[in-house]
């Protein structure tokens, strides 16, 4: 049975950031720690990633802050602690946040059917492949998507999207991202599903939907629903799906994978679009945000829902958040990795002896697509939050992690 365990620049960090305590009092070794920026500094030598942000905190307390490399490799410019990155998909625990609180106020239960809230999700269809005897065709969904569906990725969509008879991308000739996101997700409903509901996790843009369903549920555009609910509340300053002008001097340089692992440098859209006020609010990877704010999200998730004295959730919706609600369910796709299941949009440690890996039952995480991570272990009230901006490298993510965990010394 599970238990589940609750326990200038410098200036305005300050306002930010938890207390500081050396490595040793909060039981992690100063000694094992050193060893993490000399391993990722060996990384920037190699052209494998410009530079990036390392945060550990345990028991309430930040043992380790530090930066490496620099924001912009062409420049050189250094890489400050207030920089700011494209999360992507760390982007979906923070909506499912903002829905949760909708929750809980009994806006809707997780076995509803979507269709409840938005219509155009009534009577979806799944696409059939063609194969040699048969044409591709579509079929009715065998039951309605459900808001835990769009939660665990088990709607039956996935981020590819369904193809039509010639083998061409849906998705991509709808095109729905470029509309208002109302108008979006009636166009991404009017796709047949690539599988039928709940047969297993399908990495998708499911979290999206969940973020229409929060400008339904709570009458309120939903950037402007995540700044009164979630990030005024946590002060998180620099969190929002655009970086005003005044901040782009700390906006991250984006980098994709080239030849060999090196890195370079993103252009058009992925590089400048956080520059302006999208059209389309993703909740599935539309945020950008530096460390210290994702720093006091991660901590709310770890207080088991507050923060400074303020209460965003209560210690049960975390606690649901938090398991593994994929169960036997089979993993069609995605990026998941062996031993985990699958909370609400956070992967969750089902133990080492089903991860073959360092870690505790529990501990629960999610990346973006630039290789940034986060996660947070119940059971060694231990979080981190580490930032880079290289697509195609979560390897380096994935390693990072192991460092963390084995600095752990009492």
């Amino acid at each position: 049975m599970k238990t589940f365990l609750c326990l200038t620049l410098l200036a305005r960090l300050s306002a930010q950031m938890l207390p500081q305590a050396p490595p040793e009092q909060v039981g992690l070794s100063k000694q094992r720690l050193d060893l993490i920026k000399p391993h990722l500094e060996q990384y920037v030598a190699e052209n494998r990633v410009a530079g990036g942000i390392a945060l550990i905190a345990r028991r309430g307390r930040v043992a380790y802050y530090e930066t490496f490399g620099m924001m912009d490799k062409e420049s050189r410019k250094p890489m400050p602690k207030d920089a700011i990155f494209r999360i992507y998909s760390m982007t979906k625990p923070i909506i499912t946040v903002a829905a949760l609180t909708l929750y809980e106020e009994g806006k809707f239960s997780m076995l509803d059917p979507v269709s409840k809230y938005l219509p155009e999700f009534a009577d979806m269809k799944v696409a059939i492949p063609a194969s040699n005897s048969v044409p591709w065709h579509a079929v009715p969904a065998n039951r309605p998507i459900t808001v835990l569906d769009l939660m665990r990725h088990t709607s039956g969509m996935n981020n590819q999207g369904p193809k039509d008879a010639k083998g061409d991308s849906i998705f991509q000739k709808l095109d729905y991202k470029s509309h208002i996101l109302a108008d979006g997700i009636k166009l991404m409903a009017s796709a047949p599903l690539v599988h039928q509901p709940a047969v297993g996790f399908d990495y998708s843009p499911g979290p999206d939907v969940v973020g229409r369903l929060i400008e339904v549920w709570s009458g309120m555009p939903l950037d402007k629903y995540l700044d009164e609910r979630v990030f005024k509340p946590l002060r998180m300053t620099d969190t929002g799906f655009w970086v005003p002008e005044e901040k782009w001097g700390r906006l991250t340089t984006l980098y994709d994978r080239g030849p060999n692992d090196t890195i370079v440098r993103a252009t058009g859209d992925p590089q400048d679009g956080y520059k302006k006020r999208p059209i389309y609010f993703s909740g599935a990877g539309g945020l950008a945000s530096t460390t210290p704010d994702y720093l006091r999200f991660a901590q709310m998730l770890l207080n088991c829902g507050q923060l400074d004295g303020v209460r965003i959730l209560s210690p049960k919706t975390i606690e649901l958040m938090s398991s593994d609600l994929l169960g036997d369910l089979p993993v069609l796709g995605g990026p998941m990795l062996p031993g985990y299941g699958f909370g609400l949009t956070v992967a969750v440690n089902r133990g080492p002896a089903r991860t073959a890996s360092i870690g505790s039952a529990g501990e629960y995480y999610w990346e973006g697509a630039a290789s940034s991570i986060f996660f947070v272990d119940p059971k060694e009230q231990l979080l981190t939050v580490f930032m880079i901006q290289k697509r195609q490298g979560v390897a380096i993510s994935r390693e990072y992690k192991r460092m963390v965990y084995q600095s752990i010394v009492d």
